[in-house]
């Protein structure tokens, strides 16, 4: 069976699950109502037949709206916070447009006059859970299915650059996307044996050939630095032979362009290719969330970072905090606080770029690494104010002026406060690794900032510190670029 009918398949399966636990949440709300007696004792309360119509009312109405959120579209790569945001809007206006259907078609029904209201709510509740919580499993029967290659789609990459092997590197770090990687096509002459361990087949002529002879379903052109004329040959001869899925790698002009929008100067049309999101009222709702989220935390830890304290003073002599200048917003300079996980005498020779396998660092001082543990203590500079519960990572005076010598927009970082975390680190961009690429996960962050985009970053660092079997192959080579499609 084609990919495309096994998609099929998936999206209509969801449609009848959906259905079908919109049904078992408006039962159970009926029987909760039935069984408890509030807002007030329930009185002359009709059986359940009675209410079928309404049943299917709420079924067509939240069905048509997660239609027309496209929550029946299958994307391989999406953010569960999205997700659940996208279903919790999508169900409440369904059960809004029910309610209102209801009434307009059962007006002059006894038994819409005698319709509790909170039967209503339960099934709203029960709805996104249940929804939600079938979704979940859906996506783990998908994935099992990939597994064992039914439903996979056969890959093939143009291109053999840097960009190239960035894509080779993501597909083969993430099997749950469900792409078996056939090859890649050269886009020069030169055609290498392989590129990342990844066989190359031939050039950009025997693309058709190719396509057709290994039943290729999607092609990726990783190639920005060619020509529009070049990658406009390559999309027609990817379109040739049958229905192949195109996808292209952007050029960093259409990456800009794409979240240009039009502003104006006295009448005159300007493009605005950069717009920083966090400024004016929205540094006060940040600040707020920083607030309430660093006391919590401190008041819910502080018994974990107390046995912390007493077991690095057992270990090795030397302070329990790690105390070193670091430079925030607008370049100003504050002292951050960490457990210490090196020696005392750790940086006798001066400040050292931490590497992965530091020898300064103490046995417990690589378990409070490995569980970002070490670094706590943040909380007290976020309470403080002096840094964030999410933003760019604050580095020393010395190595910010170094980097802002090579590195280009370096000090657009220090446009808002260091955080504790960010969306570099959680893709794989945390220690010794590229300070650019840093950068660009970081600018990007910057000009994007949301409050859900907080919630997603804080939500993904929790779950990427539970779960950590990706977490060397990360750091193996670089993560993907194109910040803007990562997902929770």
């Amino acid at each position: 069976m084609s990919t495309q009918k096994i998609r099929t398949i998936y999206s209509v399966s969801l449609v009848f699950l959906d259905a079908a636990l919109i049904a078992v949440a408006y039962a159970v709300a009926y029987q909760l109502r039935v069984r408890i007696d509030w807002p007030a004792e329930l009185m002359n309360q009709p059986p359940f037949i009675n209410y079928l119509g309404l049943m299917l009312v709420q079924i067509g109405a939240v069905i048509t709206t997660l239609f027309f959120f496209r929550l029946y579209y299958i994307p391989r790569s999406a953010s569960k916070v999205d997700r659940l945001y996208s279903t919790l809007a999508s169900v409440s206006i369904g059960t809004m447009m029910g309610v209102s259907t209801s009434i307009f078609l059962f007006k002059n029904n006894d038994v819409i006059l005698d319709y509790p209201r909170m039967i209503t709510i339960y099934s709203w509740i029960l709805s996104i859970v249940f929804i939600t919580m079938g979704r979940i499993g859906h996506q783990v029967m998908r994935e099992w299915l990939r597994d064992r290659n039914i439903g996979r789609d056969r890959l093939l990459i143009v291109g053999t650059g840097e960009m190239a092997e960035v894509i080779v590197q993501r597909v083969l770090w993430t099997p749950h996307l469900g792409y078996t990687l056939i090859g890649m096509v050269s886009d020069d002459d030169n055609i290498d044996q392989d590129v990342a361990g990844v066989s190359v087949l031939g050039d950009i002529d025997n693309l058709p050939t190719l396509i057709a002879d290994e039943h290729i379903d999607e092609v990726i052109i990783a190639m920005p630095e060619k020509g529009h004329r070049e990658m406009m040959r390559v999309v027609s001869y990817c379109g040739e032979r049958g229905h192949v899925s195109i996808k292209i790698f952007p050029d960093v002009f259409e990456l800009v362009t794409s979240e240009a929008t039009i502003d104006a100067l006295g009448g005159l049309p300007l493009l605005s290719v950069r717009d920083y999101a966090l400024r004016g009222y929205m540094w006060i709702f940040k600040r707020i969330i920083d607030l309430l989220g660093s006391g919590f935390g401190l008041m819910m830890l502080s018994p974990m970072m107390l046995l912390t304290a007493v077991a690095i003073k057992l270990e090795s002599p030397g302070p329990v905090f790690f105390v070193q200048e670091r430079m925030g917003l607008d370049g100003k300079r504050f002292w951050m606080f960490k457990f210490r996980s090196m020696r005392k005498d750790a940086e006798k020779d001066g400040p050292g770029w931490t590497v992965s396998d530091d020898p300064r660092r103490t046995k417990l001082g690589t378990f409070l690494r490995k569980i970002e543990m070490d670094e706590l203590p943040n909380l007290i500079n976020v309470f403080l104010g002096e840094m964030s519960l999410v933003g760019p990572r604050p580095e020393q005076a010395h190595y910010v002026q170094q980097f802002r010598q090579t590195v280009p927009r370096y000090m657009e970082r220090h446009r808002e406060k260091g955080g504790m975390t960010g969306w570099a680190q959680i893709n794989g961009l945390r220690g010794d690794t590229s300070i650019t690429e840093r950068t660009k996960y970081d600018l990007w962050y910057s000009e994007h900032w949301s409050i859900l985009l907080d919630i997603k970053i804080i939500i993904r660092t929790i779950w990427q510190i539970i779960d950590r079997k990706n977490e060397n192959r990360a750091q193996e080579g670089k993560p993907d670029p194109d910040v803007m499609r990562n997902s929770l």
